[in-house]
This record gives structure tokens, sequence and C-alpha cells, in this order.
């Protein structure tokens, strides 16, 4: 087989992970090197003079010894196989680096023969890339579940950032669509590699020339729809994540149907689409704006509002919070209010130790007064004009996007006319 047939297959196959977003390292090229790294953005990102900065994403090889029964790759599907060499894996970065079309590498693999084999064979692409090419570009690795901590240990070493695929929220669904994997063994390497980083960290404060491991962190990746865990559940998993094992990110997959099966659910992708983008909201709320999973949905409500954002429907669902005024509120607080973002915030924050805020200025400053409006006050006056009745709040935090799919899905209801908004919205 060719080369570009293999790339052709490979590149395919690689198209379902996301776990890629930008690089988060700084690193210039030492001498005689090639390449560099910038922390502003690799894959799907643009740099400061506008470049459009892009990754070779592709698999090491798509034969796996695994049979999850959702991934395309699987080892009872029938598809064209191929794998590339280290060598050649490694070539034909460097040629596609030569010629402008990429500027790092995201590697991952179907697992050959054995998990060890596999990560062997991604550490000696890497070492050549680094040692005998002295590309110093950025490089995301796949680390294998199973692989000896060793091996994982030598690929942190050699790459920025690594990242260890969850794949779906829970043991029991781990047992139901991939029986060759396990909880244990995805979370021991993830455990392995939050150790090894602290541990760098402390060796860099000592050693300034100390050899940096995986200066990038670690993410993670799951699917969503595939089985029936719920929305609660996913967003607790992900803080509980972030808490236990320092993660840059968790990135969020909607079930994409690649094969037929008793098992997986026959579903329409646009309501995971939509599913998925709320997983993504929640955990920017639990990332940057200081919110808890448990706040965000419960016990009685585990799933989101497919028409009000996470941050509105909390707003709504806690009234007694509000309004706070904008020129005496913390800062905590302010991150709270839907229209008010973290940028926004901080200049809230900055503007108001030299003049009170009004509402055009808060307007100037980034604010969305569409929304922000019933949940402020300035220096204790209100919005002119304001309606602050349930359904006019509701009606002025949801998209146009949103309205329509409402309005769409409960216009045929017989007694539509007759339905209160607030009885509309609760047939979602």
């Amino acid at each position: 087989m060719d080369m570009f047939h293999k790339l052709k297959i490979l590149t395919d196959a690689a198209k379902y992970d996301v776990a890629c977003t930008s690089s988060g390292v700084d690193r210039k090229a030492a001498a005689g090197g090639i390449g560099s790294s910038e922390a502003c953005g690799i894959c799907h990102s643009f740099s400061a003079d506008g470049r459009c900065i892009s990754l070779l994403k592709v698999l090491m090889t798509n034969v796996c010894a695994y049979d999850c029964k959702y991934c395309v790759n699987r080892r009872s599907n029938d598809v064209p196989r191929a794998s590339f060499t280290p060598r050649e894996l490694a070539d034909l970065t460097m040629n596609f680096y030569r010629r402008n079309y990429i500027e790092g590498l995201f590697l991952s693999s179907g697992v050959l023969k054995n998990p060890d084999y596999t990560c062997e064979q991604m550490i000696e692409v890497l070492r050549i890339l680094r040692q005998e090419y002295r590309f110093f570009g950025y490089i995301h690795a796949k680390a294998i579940p199973g692989s000896d901590s060793v091996l994982i240990d030598h690929l942190g070493m050699l790459a920025d950032r690594m990242s260890v695929n969850i794949e779906l929220p829970s043991q029991n669904s781990l047992k139901l669509l991939a029986p060759d994997k396990s909880k244990h063994s995805i979370l021991k390497p993830m455990g392995y590699i939050k150790h090894r980083i602290q541990e760098n960290s402390m060796d860099l404060v000592k050693y300034r020339s100390t050899p940096k491991f995986v200066p990038a962190g670690q993410s993670t990746q799951m699917i969503v729809g595939a089985t029936g865990d719920t929305d609660f559940q996913i967003l607790n998993l992900t803080e509980g994540l972030y808490r236990n094992y320092k993660l840059k990110r968790v990135f969020f997959s909607a079930y994409v149907p690649v094969s037929e099966n008793s098992l997986l659910p026959q579903i329409n992708r646009e309501p995971l689409l939509l599913r998925e983008h709320r997983l993504y909201q929640a955990d920017w709320l639990i990332r940057y704006y200081g919110f808890k999973a448990g706040e965000i949905l419960d016990g009685n409500h585990q799933s989101f509002n497919p028409y009000i954002d996470p941050k509105c429907n909390w707003a709504l669902n806690h009234r007694e919070y509000f309004p706070i005024d904008v020129n005496y509120a913390p800062y905590e607080d302010l991150l709270r209010v839907p229209g008010i973002g973290v940028r926004s915030a901080r200049r809230i924050v900055t503007a108001r130790r030299n003049f009170l805020l009004n509402f055009d200025g808060l307007k100037k400053l980034g604010v969305v007064l569409k929304r922000a409006r019933y949940f402020v006050i300035c220096s204790g006056k209100s919005a002119e004009n304001l309606n602050t009745t349930r359904d006019a709040v509701i009606r002025s935090l949801m998209s146009k996007g949103a309205a329509d799919r409402y309005y769409k899905n409960f216009a045929s209801h017989e007694d539509y006319e007759q339905l209160s908004f607030l009885d509309k919205l609760s047939l979602i």
C-alpha cells in the first residue's frame, strides 16, 4: 500500500477524536532545530497575525485488538486497514511541515498487538522527530490505556500534551460497549501522568535545566449519547476529573452512529449536538465561573434545558440572588449574571474604581444587556421600561434559534393557543 493510500485511511479514521484545540505551551527551536510551538493555539485556531494553525491528525494504525461497539476501527468491523512504520510517519510529518501544511502532530492509534507494543511504536515516532530531526513543534500524543508506566513516562518526555480518553461516562457503559476496557485501566495512566507532572514541576523549581514532562498538561474525551448516562452524571464526572486529575480540558463528542449493533441507540444527530453544546457551556461555568456541578444540575433535574443555556437556567431558578448592583457586587457574583462574561466582569471591576457605572456604560464594556438587565441594577436603579415577569425574562433569555425550535416543536399542540408560555416551556 502506498503512502497516500495509508494517509487517506488513517487520517479519516482519526476524525472522531476531538480532544485537541490548543497547544498550551510556548517553545522556540534550539540552535540547529526546526519548528516552534505557540500557546495561543494549534488545532482549529488562529494565531495573532491571522494564520490558521493546524495539526496533522492521524492514527499510527487503525488495526485494533479491541472490539468497542461504538468505534469504527473495532476488531470486528470490516474496514480497510493500514499502519505506518515510525520512520514513515516521522518523515511524513516533516515533509508536511517543510511545505507549511502543518505546524504540529496529533498522534493516536488503535491497539496493535497490545498496549505496550503500540506505545513503543508511538515513542519511536516522537524520538525520530525530536532527536533526529530536532523538531520543536507541538506534539499531542494519546496514551494507550494498559501501557506500562515506564513507556508512558518516556512518551510524556517527548510530547507536549497527552490525553487518555475516558470514552464512556461509567463502568457499566464501558462493560456494555467496550468490554476490553475498564475504568481502572483508563484512570491509572491518567493518575500517573498527573503525578509525574507535579513531580516534574517541583524538579523544575530546584533545577531549571530539568527536561519537561508534558508541559501542556493532559486532557480527555468522552462520548455523549451512546449510553443512557444523564447530563448530571456526565457533569459530576467532569468536575471530578478536573479536581482529582488536574486535567486541562475535558472534551465531549456527540455519539456518531458508525455501525449497526443492537446495543447502540438509533438516534437523531441534531439533539445530541445540542446536548454536546450544553455540556461545553456547563464545563465553561465550572472552569471559569466558579460554579459547581451540583448547582447547574441536580438529582431532580438531570438534563439540560435545550432552550436556555445552563447559566441562564440557573439564574432563572435562583431569582432570590438578584438583582445585584454592578457598582458594588463582588467579582464572583458578577460572573453569575447572564450576559456578563469573564472579560466584561473584569472590565466592570476596573471601571467602577474611577466612576459609577450606568446601563450605557455596561453596554460599552461588552455586557449583553438583553440578558443582564433583568438581574442587575446600577447604584440602586433598574433598567427603564423593564418587564420582570417570568414570561418576559424567559423570552429574552432564549436565543432566536432556540425560540424557533421551541415554536416548531409545540405550535402543532392542539391547545397551544390556550397554554401560557410557562406551560409550553414545561412541555419540554
